[in-house]
């Protein structure tokens, strides 16, 4: 197949308040060529919405009927999306026909990993169908729920593309890509073998921590963190938490690890010390690969965090490499994964591997909603 264009959105559990949009030219396999990007911003009363909506999920949990509030979010959350790539086409003057298909990963409410026999349970609120219909082009979403159907983590998913990028550069083998969103995720590549998983929480518990007291969004620039003194003692009784020992493949929920870490301590301390286990969680997932990385490229928001990045320098005994040093587009390479995994989805190529979900062979994933122009 020819390389084509596609389009990927994403939107993390940060719920920082925007839709991440990108567009790549890609056969699924490497990447001809980048196209434009953009953080388009949701319409003011979706976010609360959301947040409701993820505050539900948690006291849902996967049991009985789901929340009302879903359908109603999801709605709302696909017509606000459809409508911001119908307006990201426009000012690129871009022919929605132009474009082979759109990556649509929706907004995820809840995330259960599997436990024992047990398998895995996840939700993303985001209707295909719909925007298919609304942008006029075809749209790939619900990506993660068959993996989960054949045993798998559901997440991370980007492992495919994170190596794509890396043979793009001629990254040697050893090489490893952390992603700093809501939730860390880390892909390391050998040559010939890929290897993912969920590391620890990033932003997620430092967000909330921020917005507990009214301070914002975010530690933005990690200037709160930076004035405050890390819980030693505290921070080494959280670093022994059985996930960050466990084996891979494995995957977190937005609520794994919670502000909650923190209670207790000063807004700074609390910041401090939250900063410094997304580091030292980094640090343990490093020591479980098959080989720690000379080199580690973070993308992600966390990456803008300064304090973070230190952070992860000292605890994690890491050198990281800002994904623009290499090429990169750091804040895009999130929707740009989802590009390239619809565009491997309509060819039918694996999206899943053993060592990046846990799914006893490579496996596709994702539906497809075909638009018709006809109907």
């Amino acid at each position: 197949m020819k390389p084509a264009w596609a389009i990927g959105l994403m939107t993390g559990t940060v719920l920082d308040g925007n839709i991440d949009i990108a567009l790549i030219k890609t056969d699924g396999e490497t990447v001809q060529e980048f196209g434009p990007w953009t953080l388009a911003p949701y319409p003011p009363e979706l976010r609360p919405l959301l947040r409701e909506a993820m505050a539900q999920a948690r006291d849902w949990g996967f049991e009985g009927p789901e929340p009302e509030i879903f359908a109603r979010a999801e709605d709302a959350l696909t017509r606000a999306q459809s409508a911001a790539v119908s307006a990201f086409l426009a000012k690129a003057e871009i022919k929605p026909s132009d474009i082979s298909v759109i990556g649509f990963h929706g907004q995820t409410m809840l995330h259960r990993a599997p436990e024992g026999e047990r398998r895995g349970k996840t939700r993303q609120l985001g209707n295909g169908a719909l925007m298919a219909n609304l942008v006029g082009a075809n749209v790939a979403f619900d990506f993660r729920t068959a993996d989960m159907a054949a045993g798998g983590q559901g997440a991370p998913l980007a492992a495919s593309y994170h190596v794509a990028l890396l043979r793009s550069i001629d990254a040697k083998s050893n090489a490893a890509v952390l992603n700093l969103g809501g939730v860390s995720n880390v892909t390391w590549w050998g040559g010939d073998t890929m290897v993912a998983f969920d590391t620890g929480p990033a932003n997620a518990p430092l967000n909330d921590w921020i917005g507990r007291y009214g301070l914002g969004d975010m530690d933005r620039d990690g200037l709160i963190a930076a004035r405050g003194t890390v819980d030693e003692a505290r921070l080494a009784r959280l670093l022994e938490h059985p996930y960050l020992t466990a084996p891979y493949p494995k995957s977190l929920d937005r609520n794994d690890f919670t502000a909650s870490m923190a209670d207790g301590l000063s807004v700074e301390d609390g910041a401090a010390t939250l900063t410094a286990f997304t580091a030292g969680a980094v640090g343990k997932a490093l020591d479980l690969l098959p080989q720690r990385p000379a080199r580690l490229i973070l993308c992600g928001g966390g990456r803008r965090n300064p304090t973070l990045v230190d952070a992860i320098r000292k605890r994690a005994r890491v050198e990281p490499i800002m994904a623009e040093a290499v090429g990169w587009r750091g804040d895009a390479v999130e929707a740009e994964c989802f590009a390239f995994l619809a565009m491997r989805a309509l060819r039918g190529l694996p999206i899943s591997f053993p060592l990046t979900t846990g799914v006893k062979q490579p496996i596709t994933g994702g539906r497809i909603a075909m638009f018709d122009a006809a109907a």
